[in-house]
């Protein structure tokens, strides 16, 4: 959609009822009612890059991964860690120029362990535009060196695999992603591979690695979901918890949650009924946290045309939620992200559209009884739908915030806000 670059090192913004300032917190104690000082970081991404993801590491730093263009047609997945106020020198994973490079469907460093590692990209597969697989790599010791890449579906068909989400699994790898293997095959305008067969929808996707590649267990979570909004996978208490845009064959988009219990997944609930019926795929995925048993989602939906941003709370591991609490509307377009704050409340990101031309991504608190702080201003600039989505992540005393700066260059842009006061 947007974004838009801090107009100065730390900003302060005004607060009315339409309008926000943002105050810095006094003294060294965790005020969770204060608003947050902005504090803008150099990017360690160069002119070019693009699709920034955030993750932690085993000692709680954050760890950013985007694409960034080398050479005239390929791209590198690279990643830097904050360590105190600055970012690392970029380490590069892989590079190739068969890569299938896209706004919404974005790579990832995920660190599972201190020293295991997992990261996924996305290569193209002879033939059509949206036909392309999920290229999964490991690290032994702490994304230093990678492994070969394997492909975590065996399919083999010409169709979209993407939208990835890796999470730590026990002592395995986790992964969760959108399967096209039941849609008609992408083949660039050749005829299909069968004639007359009916062909079914996006599918939804797990599987479960060991850190020397092997397959522990894997399949079907959703037989009918959208077909290109991202994924989120939480840790509960009692395992992980999927979110996603389901679909129905009525063409209802609304948000679903499926847990894995007792060694298999249950069977997929809808956190809200939105009732948003819409012909193609809005590309705005839900996002999901979890502390304990206590589970907040985050999402966009526009049912009868009426934009809104959502959360709703859960209290038994995502089981049942509570009724939703809706964040901002009107001027709201989703890309939402969510992360806990230390007294137990959650805090959300999402980007708003003020003007047909101008953009800004905005943050608000809200507490398990679902009141809502004042909606503060992270950054805010032009509008582009294209430019990617903003990335928001806890690590420890930190809330740091990554997004895609459209323009020419466009370029991965950083800040973060301290929650300890100080």
């Amino acid at each position: 959609m947007m974004y838009l670059k801090p107009l100065v090192q730390r900003i302060f913004f005004a607060a009315a009822a339409t309008t926000v300032m943002l105050i810095a917190g006094c003294g060294n104690q965790y005020d969770p009612a204060a608003p947050l000082e902005i504090i803008n970081v150099a990017s360690p991404a160069a002119p070019g890059s693009m699709a920034p993801h955030l993750a932690v590491t085993a000692d709680g730093e954050a760890i950013m991964s985007w694409l960034e263009p080398v050479g005239e047609d390929a791209h590198a997945v690279k990643y830097s860690i904050l360590h105190d106020n600055a970012w690392s020198e970029p380490k590069s994973i892989a590079e190739d120029n068969g890569w299938f490079v896209n706004w919404a469907d974005f790579p990832s460093v995920v660190p599972i362990t201190a020293q295991q590692w997992a990261a996924h990209w996305l290569v193209k597969q002879p033939g059509g535009t949206y036909s392309y697989n999920i290229a999964l790599s490991t690290s032994a010791n702490g994304g230093i060196s990678w492994a070969k890449p394997l492909t975590p579906h065996t399919d083999n068909t010409p169709t979209e695999h993407g939208f990835v989400s890796l999470f730590p699994w026990s002592n395995d790898i986790g992964a969760v992603w959108l399967d096209g293997r039941n849609m008609k095959p992408d083949t660039a305008g050749s005829p299909s591979p069968v004639e007359n067969k009916k062909y079914g929808g996006m599918t939804l996707r797990y599987a479960r690695f060991s850190f020397n590649g092997e397959t522990l267990e894997d399949g079907e979570i959703d037989n009918l979901v959208c077909d290109c909004c991202q994924t989120d996978v939480a840790l509960a208490a009692a395992g992980p918890v999927v979110v996603y845009r389901d679909r129905t064959t009525g063409e209802i988009r609304d948000i679903s949650v499926a847990r894995y219990v007792d060694g298999g997944w249950a069977e997929p609930i809808t956190v809200s009924d939105d009732a948003w019926k819409i012909a193609g795929c809005p590309v705005n995925g839900p996002a999901i946290e979890a502390n304990g048993n206590n589970i907040i989602v985050a999402w966009y939906g526009a049912p009868k045309r009426k934009s809104r941003v959502k959360i709703a709370w859960s209290q038994d591991g995502g089981q049942t939620f509570a009724a939703p609490v809706i964040v901002d509307e009107a001027r709201a377009k989703g890309r939402v992200d969510v992360t806990f704050l230390p007294d137990g409340s959650a805090m959300v990101s999402w980007v708003a559209q003020p003007t047909k031309e101008t953009a800004e991504l905005h943050m608000r608190r809200i507490t398990t009884a679902g009141e809502l702080g004042p909606i503060q201003l992270i950054t805010a600039g032009k509008y582009s739908r294209n430019a990617g989505f903003p990335q928001m992540i806890r690590a420890g005393n930190r809330l740091i915030y990554a997004w895609p700066e459209p323009g020419e260059p466009r370029q991965v842009l950083t800040a973060f806000s301290s929650l300890d006061g100080g």
